[in-house]
């Protein structure tokens, strides 16, 4: 999905064709989810959902800020040439 949306960007050419530099994330652009590192907070969440009205394609967020159908995702993905992965505290 990633490759396909630098692709869909125009900038997809500049992925490494080694699968070892992609796992080292040696390619453009960072995807953080909430939850994690970068975006310790799910409460967060809410704050996107009002933003971008997940209902209208039949997502859902519960009170304790899960999506819901349960496969659902959501993430920040920012394809700035020096995006990178980091810890919020």
């Amino acid at each position: 999905w990633h490759a396909r949306v630098r692709s869909e960007l125009g900038f997809g050419g500049e992925d490494p064709d080694d699968v070892e530099d992609m796992f080292a994330l040696k390619y453009r652009g960072a995807r953080f989810s909430l939850g994690y590192g970068a975006c310790p907070d799910l409460e967060d969440r809410a704050k996107i959902a009002d933003l971008l009205q997940p209902e209208r394609i039949g997502v859902h967020l519960s009170e304790e800020f899960q999506l819901h159908p349960e496969q659902s995702t959501d993430a920040i993905v920012i394809h700035h040439p020096e995006a990178k992965y980091f810890n919020a505290r």
